[in-house]
């Protein structure tokens, strides 16, 4: 029912509930079929951002559009077999939530009702998403948008958190663990990061919401955090307040400064010349023999020392070395 209130005595005007089915030229409604229809009620009903049309929910799943000041259904599609329990439109007025008895929330994208020249009858309301309990299957409870309208909350029955689906991938991005209560009604904050449920127990408002940090750095692009304190040495001249133009002066001075371009200044890793370095071999090829050759890294190698490596054993006197080269 409408009820109109804009004059003193309100008046009351009958929406229509029966879908109005799209049928070719020439077909007869089919009398069963217009006895089932007759039998459909309206169970919810939300209005767009305008406020011109109204779109209903039946006990059999059907979603109508009904004109405001004729009364009349403009167009008809079904959106499943069950029960729609539950509409929201987002402050934009362009996207469409359901909660059904089927346990699944349904987003759907509506057109711009005041666009010029639309026609009604070429409507389709198409399912952007499809969200459930997909481990328990819990009935949905309550559902609503974000301010924005990119994510999705609901509240479940038998559970105590609250699900937050990302409408861009269609997945559930998080959890919100609440009390140790059935939660019901969830809304979500306009303006700030505030979700507030209602726990159906104790009758409690509960509220969720981000812990901001905050971040001196955003104050100054100079300025560093500390976790802790840290002793600062301050320079005798670091916090004297000179004047304007001293200030302005110095600057000039600095520009004024001439710069040295053909000094080449010797890099710091160069070694000196007096520091000993071991002299090494860069081609293991040029050596006359393997043995003299040893890897000191990769792709570096150097000779071996006179004597170095061999070890004789007391016993046999035998080389070591040349024994290992053997195995």
């Amino acid at each position: 029912m409408l009820v109109d209130v804009s004059d003193n005595i309100p008046s009351k005007r009958q929406l229509p509930s029966a879908p109005k089915r799209a049928r070719l030229e020439g077909a007869e409604i089919n009398e069963k079929q217009a006895m089932q229809d007759a039998k459909q009620s309206t169970c919810v009903t939300v209005f767009t951002a305008q406020g011109d049309h109204i779109i209903a929910g039946t006990n059999k799943g059907w979603l109508n559009i009904i004109q405001v000041g004729s009364c009349k259904i403009l167009r008809s599609s079904r959106l499943c077999a069950g029960v729609i329990i539950f509409l929201r439109i987002t402050s934009s007025g362009r996207d469409l939530v359901s909660n059904a008895s089927d346990r699944i929330i349904r987003t759907i994208p509506i057109p711009d009702f005041q666009q010029h020249g639309l026609d009604t009858d070429k409507i389709e309301f198409e399912v952007e998403h499809k969200f459930r309990d997909t481990i328990n299957n819990r009935p949905i409870h309550h559902v609503v948008f974000s301010p924005t309208g990119d994510y999705v909350a609901a509240s479940a029955s038998m559970n105590h958190d609250i699900y937050v689906w990302e409408r861009r991938n269609g997945t559930l991005v998080q959890f919100l663990e609440g009390p140790k209560e059935e939660l019901g009604v969830v809304e979500w904050h306009p303006h700030r990061p505030f979700v507030a449920a209602c726990g159906l127990d104790s009758g409690y408002i509960y509220f969720w919401s981000i812990d901001a940090t905050q971040r001196w750095s955003a104050l100054a692009p100079d300025f560093a955090e500390v976790e802790e304190n840290v002793e600062y040495v301050e320079r005798e001249d670091e916090f004297d307040i000179h004047p304007i133009e001293e200030i302005h002066k110095r600057r000039l001075d600095l520009e004024n400064e001439g710069v040295d371009v053909l000094t080449v200044d010797p890099a710091k890793n160069n070694l000196e010349q007096d520091t000993f370095s071991m002299p090494v071999l860069l081609d293991g090829m040029d050596s006359d023999s393997e043995e003299e050759v040893i890897a000191i890294g990769p792709g570096v190698m150097r000779r071996k020392s006179p004597g170095e490596g061999r070890h004789l054993n007391g016993a046999n006197g035998v080389d070591e070395q040349s024994r290992s080269r053997k195995r």
